[in-house]
């Protein structure tokens, strides 16, 4: 049965069980056999906070495998080489790995291209040579990417970057400093955005930078939710020389590069949240009519049945929308008030979702085991990504004050 009106494109629900098959035939039996490095922090992760080769070579095998069977740049445009799917299939997908592969068997997260750490439609405004350069091994999975726009002083707005490209010759030497970029400590190249024109919000430029130039560095892993380890980093550029099939699209016209980017963040972090949240609530569900209290279970209790009945609401709305964003975005519309809508909405009731499984399973729901943390943590920290809630609700308020009232 499905909750769904409309059914899914045949191609679509084709792909999404190609995917769910890939991952139960080569994400899950990977975990199963390395459980105790994957799920040990103190063999996943290095002294310096980075991931060990053992689990590299792991996800390394897991994107090469996706690639090979051409899940991996299923949303990748045709003359890149990908299969073209859009951004509707890209949302169905995810949250169909999110939901059944839950955070546990976390090398489903390299099962199809992220659209900042592999190919993607971003790649479409890169030069001929840099396709030449990058595009063969990044498509085949050996090689990854991250995206260089946050700065210590410019997250949400970023009219405030202070890196700069200076132009050199016929090229340019980029300096500055970047945080919270995903990826990066282990990332062959970095899309970096840097300012070329002078004034704080005058023209910002991308560059595919790979990550062994000189000058570029990684100066700390940055550790978050009191883990020993972490995939973001901070990063310095210093006099960092690129030439000119370095830069990705237009000279100081790389903001537009930028929301290109995020938008389809928004995308993948709304599935992330619907896909976590039906994982929990399941979970929880499960529980519930097994777990006994007082005589019966305790799904006959209001107090644990109604909290489960609220996040099926909220996740049935959440679902939708995502699936509507991603539509309006495959017709070729902005979308931009409903993309803020579903990515705001989306992730915060993903954390409810998840808050209320662990609830429901008292004293357990905390327990490693039961991995509800880890998606706890992981959708926490989407509130924050690819837009925070406050910044989408006041491109909403824009957009409504604007004239756009359609909802």
């Amino acid at each position: 049965m499905t909750a769904i009106a409309t059914p899914l494109p045949e191609d679509i629900q084709a792909v999404r069980d190609g995917v769910l098959n890939f991952a139960r035939a080569e994400v899950l039996p990977r975990h199963a056999a390395n459980r105790e490095l994957l799920e040990n922090p103190r063999r996943l992760f290095r002294e310096d906070g980075r991931l060990c080769d053992e689990a590299l070579a792991l996800v390394r095998e897991v994107r090469m495998a996706s690639a090979k069977a051409g899940f991996y740049s299923m949303s990748v445009p045709e003359e890149l080489g990908g299969a073209g799917f859009g951004m509707l299939a890209y949302y169905v997908c995810w949250e169909a790995l999110f939901r059944t592969c839950g955070p546990s068997n976390w090398l489903m997260l390299y099962a199809i291209s992220h659209w900042a750490f592999g190919p993607s439609r971003v790649l479409e405004r890169v030069t001929p040579k840099a396709r030449e350069e990058i595009l063969g091994p990044m498509m085949a999975g050996e090689r990854s990417m991250c995206f260089g726009l946050s700065e210590p002083g410019a997250g949400s707005d970023a009219s405030r970057l202070t890196t700069r490209a200076v132009a050199d010759g016929d090229g340019w030497r980029i300096s500055g400093r970047k945080i919270w970029t995903t990826n990066s400590p282990v990332a062959d190249y970095c899309i970096v955005f840097a300012r070329t024109e002078s004034g704080e919000g005058s023209g910002i430029s991308a560059f595919l930078v790979p990550t062994s130039s000189p000058g570029f560095k990684i100066d700390r892993i940055i550790k978050m939710f009191g883990s020993i380890g972490g995939d973001e980093a901070e990063l310095s550029l210093e006099d960092v020389r690129v030439e000119p099939w370095q830069l990705v699209g237009a000279l100081h016209q790389g903001f537009a590069t930028a929301i290109y980017g995020v938008s389809i963040g928004r995308i993948y972090n709304s599935a992330r949240a619907v896909g976590y949240g039906r994982w929990a609530m399941e979970m929880a569900l499960e529980h519930a009519k097994t777990r006994e209290a007082f005589g019966k279970p305790i799904a006959e209790y209001q107090g644990v049945s109604f909290p489960l009945a609220e996040s099926a609401m909220e996740l049935h709305a959440a679902h939708l929308m995502g699936l509507n964003a991603a539509g309006l975005l495959d017709q070729g519309a902005p979308a931009v008030k409903e993309l803020s809508m579903t990515k705001a909405y989306s992730v915060e009731i993903g954390v409810r979702a998840v808050d209320r499984a662990m609830q429901a399973h008292g004293a357990m729901g905390f327990t490693n085991e039961m991995h509800l943390v880890e998606a706890w943590h992981s959708l926490r920290a989407v509130n924050v990504a690819d837009g925070t809630n406050e910044i989408l609700r006041r491109t909403i308020a824009q957009r409504l004050l604007k004239g756009d009232l359609e909802v």
